[in-house]
């Protein structure tokens, strides 16, 4: 397949320029989107939403939804673009190319420190969802983020998420963000092809990579954030992450739509809730598999137990992120925020009420 040589290119490059990586995930959305469940016929309300990588497991219920018909059902007629950092769907959506982004609820934060305003609308998540790996060669040397000291670490692009967590873990373990290096390269094959050829020590990803990365025996788990237990261990509580969010604006003045695509979303994650990952595998494009069905349909079930039922934002759940964000960012640090105005729980509650 086409997809899969590029893959394969990029993989025998390494750390080659993300762009090429995002040409071909769009590439696979493009070709997703006429899939099963899809809204092709150009009917319904059109709506483009952008997702910080489309295949990664954390990102799951954007194409789920497309693939099980609920966009359709709501009317709607929803594009789902896809860049390989969350950091990069903030720009499409603070940029106008978008109407959505699927990504982390931190950046709703981070935004409005620079005075965008943007609200999570629906919240997939309760916890990061979020793999620290090491590679083997490292794995001596860095046996928790004490050790992160003067080492190269892996996120998926700088202003990311995978980059604010990075700093989080250093700051809270006594490690200053300027004591190691981060090393921006993406997730699936780059992430992996890095820390094979010792690019990186070690760095943060998600599953499908996590599984990857295992079955390769290219590293080892420092640190699983993938479930509310593992969250609460390394941040301190909840840490809401995966989710849509919106310009407030856009959403103040299309609240019509915006309820439906809530509808659609909650739908999605109440149907996750019933399902086994085999099943939610089975509903997924073939090439998300990457040729190994078992393996991703397990990378599924090691995140499941980040996903809300509900939609609805963890209440003690915004109050955890500004405390990670607050410990190394020195714009939120010194600065107020505004926690009510970063996420409604108003769609969601009203979805599944």
């Amino acid at each position: 397949m086409r997809k899969n040589a590029r893959y394969a290119a990029l993989a025998a490059a390494g750390l080659l320029a993300l762009s090429s990586l995002t040409a071909c995930a769009n590439d696979a959305a493009s070709t997703a989107s006429g899939g099963s469940g899809s809204t092709g016929g150009g009917k319904g309300e059109k709506v483009k939403i952008m997702v910080g990588g489309l295949d990664k497991v954390i990102y799951l219920p954007a194409m789920l939804t497309q693939r099980l018909g609920y966009f359709d059902a709501e009317g709607l007629d929803v594009q789902l673009l896809t860049e390989p950092a969350g950091v990069q769907a903030e720009t499409a959506l603070v940029s106008g190319q978008v109407q959505g982004a699927v990504g982390f609820y931190d950046h709703t934060l981070d935004l409005q420190t620079k005075g965008k305003h943007v609200e999570s609308v629906v919240q997939f998540s309760r916890a990061p969802g979020e793999v620290e790996v090491v590679s083997e060669k490292a794995s001596g040397d860095i046996t928790s983020p004490k050790d992160f000291k003067g080492k190269k670490l892996g996120i998926t692009g700088l202003g990311s998420s995978t980059d604010f967590l990075t700093k989080y873990l250093a700051v809270k373990n006594g490690v200053s963000v300027s004591d190691f290096t981060p090393v921006a390269v993406g997730a699936g094959p780059t992430f992996i092809s890095a820390l094979q050829q010792g690019s990186i020590d070690g760095g943060m990803t998600t599953d499908p990579t996590v599984a990857q990365v295992l079955d390769k025996k290219a590293g080892k788990i420092l640190l699983d954030m993938r479930t509310p237990q593992g969250s609460q261990e390394a941040l301190g509580g909840p840490y809401p992450s995966s989710s849509l969010y919106m310009q407030t604006d856009w959403v103040n003045s299309h609240k019509s739509t915006v309820q439906k695509l809530v509808n659609a979303f909650v739908k999605t994650l109440t149907w996750m809730s019933t399902h086994s990952a085999s099943q939610i595998a089975d509903k997924m494009p073939a090439d998300y598999s990457q040729g190994d069905k078992a393996l991703y349909a397990q990378a599924i079930k090691s995140t499941l137990p980040m996903f809300t039922k509900d939609g609805v934002m963890p209440a003690d759940g915004p109050a955890t992120v500004e405390k990670v964000l607050k410990a190394f960012n020195p714009n939120i640090k010194n600065a107020k925020i505004d926690l009510a105005q970063t996420y409604t729980t108003e769609f969601a509650k009203k979805a599944t009420g």
